[in-house]
């Protein structure tokens, strides 16, 4: 028999509370999965609440949900929010995908998951899910890591030759097979159309082939860049193991060097590429 936490009877607390004010007509939760992570939960009665869970195998990021149109037809949602979720949240306010008055965001204090912790988990920065409507849970434990090490993986890449990094780069994304889960998973991929199902003109060859495989990728992390919030949920779900997280910290890396930006921080922030300012690096133009 599972043990119930503090934590999760909080969380459904919180739900039925949502539910029989009136305050959401559907939370959208984890609940228990026969597999490593929780399931989605889409709980609509106050009484169903009690499927609801938060442990350790809640990894997935549930704002992805957001910007679907047969979600957002169900009527107002609440939505349980870790913190590095919430980043996410704060990038579809931003961009105006979602309106916070349609959204009840249940926070959860998060001191990390996984078995073993994910590698965002090391760095995390947003344990305490600021900005909700409702928080649970106790303060969450700092992270094992110091969060000003976040880049070292993509660091170590970057201490290649230019060689050595284009040789590592054909390897990796040379094992693509092109089943777009990286791009389902992501919150903030919410395009009506993919670039990649446009034929007239064909952008990116959608053959599982090294030279499509690296042009879909990079109009995928130049689409992030700016945007992305590291939560990890492409490489996670990425069934040939491709370091796909090392490509977006690139990105994040460039932007927080160049214009002291992390994305997601805050749903007022004005992300560099939406705003100009005469001081402005300009690295890239010669």
């Amino acid at each position: 028999m599972t043990t119930v936490t503090s934590l999760t009877r909080s969380l459904r607390e919180a739900a039925a509370q949502a539910l029989t004010s009136g305050e959401a007509a559907v939370v959208i939760g984890y609940e228990l999965n026969d597999g490593e992570a929780a399931a989605p939960a889409f709980v609509r009665a106050p009484e169903d609440a009690e499927r609801l869970i938060f442990d350790e195998s809640c990894f997935g990021n549930l704002a992805v949900y957001l910007a679907k149109e047969e979600v957002r037809r169900l009527g107002k949602l609440a939505i349980v929010v870790k913190g590095c979720d919430l980043r996410a949240i704060n990038v579809l306010l931003r961009e105006n995908v979602v309106s916070r008055d349609d959204l009840l965001l249940i926070g959860v204090r998060c001191s990390g998951v996984g078995r073993p912790a994910l590698r965002k988990c090391s760095f995390c920065e947003v344990r305490d899910p600021e900005g909700c409507d409702t928080v649970v849970g106790d303060p969450p434990e700092p992270p094992p890591t110091d969060p000003g090490k976040r880049y070292a993986e993509i660091e170590a890449i970057e201490e290649l030759s230019m060689e050595e990094r284009w040789a590592y780069w054909q390897k990796q994304l040379g094992k693509c097979i092109r089943c777009y889960a990286c791009r389902q998973v992501c919150p903030l991929c919410y395009c009506k159309r993919c670039i990649v199902e446009k034929s007239t003109p064909q952008w990116v060859e959608t053959s599982p082939h090294l030279r499509g495989n690296i042009a879909w990728n990079i109009a995928r992390g130049l689409h992030l860049t700016g945007r992305c919030v590291s939560c990890g949920e492409c490489e996670r779900v990425c069934p040939m193991k491709i370091p796909l997280g090392s490509l977006g910290d690139k990105m994040a890396k460039l932007v927080d060097e160049w214009y002291g930006f992390r994305s997601g921080m805050s749903a007022d922030e004005k992300a560099p590429f939406t705003a100009w300012s005469p001081d402005d690096p300009e690295p890239g133009i010669l």
